[in-house]
């Protein structure tokens, strides 16, 4: 599924929800996808403006914000649901941690502990973040299928900062025990 087409799941997802203005579009992706998905004002504006185009959503009047209101059509509901259907493709990996480190002999000494502590730290406050949601989720009985999707991707957020936090962890292991001879006077080896 290309770029273009994963802003428009975002935009149109927020809108199943309800009318909204751009703004609120972007507070919603922000506030409720924000540990997964992201999306900027210029590509929700842009997207919102062809949606409209080709009548996927509509404007309903001004919000309490001055704001352009706009509401998901028919013709968008199906857009959606056929969006959502489309296979998956992810695009090639961008990690800037693992692009320092791979480089970080370059990296004056501590620098790339020190990378790997934020990188532990993210993923533990992610994790204190993850427990947070899960606890003001309420589980009913007999819950919906719409909460069970939701419990679903935060069950993938969970297991995901978990095995960052355990490969942090390792690493900085690794590292320390590079470093450990260097400690008691041997030279450290570089590369």
């Amino acid at each position: 599924m290309a770029r273009h087409s994963q802003t428009e799941v975002a935009v149109l997802g927020a809108l199943s929800t309800g009318s909204m203005t751009g703004y609120e579009v972007r507070r919603a992706i922000t506030e409720v996808l924000g540990h997964f998905w992201h999306e900027s004002y210029g590509q929700i504006y842009p997207c919102l403006a062809a949606l409209e185009q080709s009548g996927a959503v509509r404007r309903s009047g001004r919000g309490r914000t001055s704001g352009t209101v706009f509401q998901i059509t028919p013709a968008g509901e199906d857009r959606l649901r056929a969006l959502l259907a489309e296979p998956h493709t992810s695009p090639p990996a961008r990690n800037g941690l693992l692009l320092r480190l791979f480089f970080g002999a370059h990296l004056a000494d501590g620098e790339a502990q020190h990378l790997l502590q934020q990188a532990r730290d993210r993923a533990s406050t992610a994790l204190d973040e993850y427990a947070r949601i899960r606890d003001e989720s309420v589980v009913e009985h007999g819950r919906s299928r719409e909460q069970a999707l939701r419990e679903v991707t935060l069950s993938f957020g969970e297991h995901v900062a978990r095995a960052q936090l355990t490969w942090a962890q390792e690493s900085l292991a690794t590292l320390a025990a590079l470093d450990a001879p260097h400690a008691q006077g041997a030279p450290r080896a570089r590369g």
